[in-house]
């Protein structure tokens, strides 16, 4: 037994589609870019008069070294999961 193939795209999906995707990707990637370039460069002085708590470390020296790479890996289940609702808005999630 075959399964039916699925109808083509169109256009106006396929561009509606990639839309959404661009701009989950920008605002995961300005976030990345806030919190990494800003947290652990810019605003470091600033950051570094609160301690983290039960460490005693500068809260910008913890941006610097640990906390991009954490939120980093957070956005990363975040797109994935994003995605995977857009596929399912579009009708293109897999099994």
């Amino acid at each position: 037994m075959t399964q039916p193939t699925p109808s083509p795209p169109n256009e106006e999906a396929n561009t509606g589609y990639w839309k959404a995707n661009l701009k989950i990707l920008g605002t995961l990637l300005s976030i990345w870019f806030v919190v990494s370039y800003g947290c652990g460069i810019l605003f470091v002085d600033a950051l570094n008069q609160f301690q983290l708590p039960g460490t005693g470390f500068p809260l910008g020296f913890w941006f610097a070294q640990q906390g991009s790479i954490y939120v980093f890996v957070v956005l990363i289940f975040v797109y994935t999961f994003l995605m995977a609702r857009l596929d399912k808005q579009f009708g293109v999630e897999e099994d």
